[in-house]
């Protein structure tokens, strides 16, 4: 699969999620005893989601730490610096979403309650239990309980020990984690579809069961990642001019493509147009040919944004305290977790969610972040687009490669570029 491959999502399915939105907020306020009723269609949303997680983010860190081991020994330099901007990129996107929520608290007084006997505690780590947690006596166990860093740390310790053993003896492997991938990339996408109406389920539950001071905290939320996006474009711009690619006309060049990101809510769709607008703008075609692609699927600042945000916003909202360990921990998992899941419909919200049960939080707050969800995506696509944009000025800045021959100057861009 292609990092292009992803179709653009269908206008009707944003519509159909507003719609369901709003007649559930009107069935749950209406009707509240009919809406509290609908709790169960969407736990079962969640269930889906749950069921999914774990073989979701072990197939694609396991398959992206395999590419970029075997990326790194192909491409030397200019992919050793790709994935140092990417994970530098990651982070600081991260580490604004997370401040920003230190900053604001927007989920404190929201008070939600948990169903049923679930009890949200204080995160409260201990150290010597926590970096032996780290390493699974029994990797099976680890991932049947849903301990994602334990699963990550594996993913990536597989990936890169396949793509150190050589790529004949790693291809077996290597197709059935692909394989594995592309079904459980299927499933996702049937559950996705799902979504207006657990939206609907949730909108009803929510409306009828929470506070009006929950809609205020989610408000709040929106506000604060909208603000945060602005902040990650600006230091983007700011990257851009340093690396003396921060001309008028350069980031006029740059609108199409994330504008497209931004309509289509799909940076898979806007790739191609980004690949020819980079080179248009004089970065070598061969860097974008290489750097995009894997850019598309490993450098997700909007999505590291959204996620270091929304988990700790859940956590405040159900009175669960983090302290900086945890928070250390929510940020390493982030930069994990948010590798190899462009292509998966709904995948940051579905790695957000395997970050936010790792933590111990109730069920249900993954459907609240269904719902929310509606509002953020367009954005946070325009900031992966964006975002990437940097990655290939950084790149292109510090890796002078040998002149092409006129022959293959004359091919088309797309045509260099590696399958992800």
């Amino acid at each position: 699969m292609t990092a292009s491959s992803a179709p653009a999502r269908s206008p009707k399915i944003l519509l159909s999620l507003v719609v369901g939105l709003v007649l559930g907020a009107l069935v749950g306020v209406l009707l509240p005893t009919v809406g509290a009723g609908f709790e169960i269609f969407g736990l079962a949303f969640v269930q889906a989601i749950k069921m999914i997680v774990i073989p979701l983010i072990f197939s694609a860190v396991t398959l992206a730490s395999y590419r970029l081991g075997a990326s790194a020994a192909s491409m030397g330099r200019l992919s050793l610096l790709a994935f140092g901007w990417f994970f530098f990129a990651t982070f600081v996107a991260a580490m604004i979403g997370l401040t920003l929520d230190r900053i604001v608290q927007p989920g404190l007084g929201a008070q939600l309650q948990a169903s049923g006997d679930a009890a949200v505690n204080a995160v409260q780590v201990n150290w010597r239990d926590f970096w032996l947690g780290l390493i699974p006596s029994n990797i099976i166990a680890a991932m049947a309980a849903q301990k994602i860093l334990p699963t990550l740390i594996f993913a990536v310790l597989f990936g890169v020990s396949l793509a150190s053993i050589g790529p004949d003896k790693a291809r077996p492997i290597v197709a059935l984690l692909e394989s594995l991938f592309e079904a459980i990339f299927r499933l996702t996408g049937w559950i996705v579809r799902l979504a207006p109406f657990a939206v609907f389920a949730v909108a009803a539950w929510f409306a009828a069961t929470q506070s009006f001071a929950v809609v205020v905290a989610l408000g709040k939320l929106v506000a604060l990642m909208y603000l945060g996006m602005v902040i990650v474009l600006a230091l983007c711009i700011a990257a851009l001019a340093l690396l003396g690619r921060g001309s008028p006309d350069f980031l006029r060049r740059m609108v199409p493509p994330v504008l497209l990101g931004f309509a289509t809510r799909s940076s898979e769709v806007a790739l191609p147009l980004h690949m020819e607008k980079l080179v248009e703008a004089g970065i070598d075609r061969r860097i974008v040919s290489t750097v995009l692609p894997l850019g598309y699927s490993f450098n997700l600042d909007g999505a590291a944004l959204y996620m270091g945000l929304m988990v700790p916003f859940l956590a405040e909202a159900y009175g669960m305290t983090l302290d900086l360990a945890a928070l250390a921990t929510i940020l390493v998992t982030i930069l994990i977790a948010s590798k190899g899941i462009a292509n998966v419909p709904g995948g940051s919200m579905v790695a957000a969610a395997g970050v936010v049960l790792g933590l111990g939080l109730p069920a249900e707050a993954v459907a609240i972040m269904a719902g929310v969800d509606i509002f953020l995506d367009m954005g946070r696509t325009a900031v992966n687009v964006f975002g990437n944009t940097c990655a290939a000025a950084f790149v292109d800045r510090f890796v002078t490669l040998e002149d092409e021959s006129p022959e293959a100057r004359a091919r088309p861009v797309a045509a260099d570029s590696p399958a992800l």
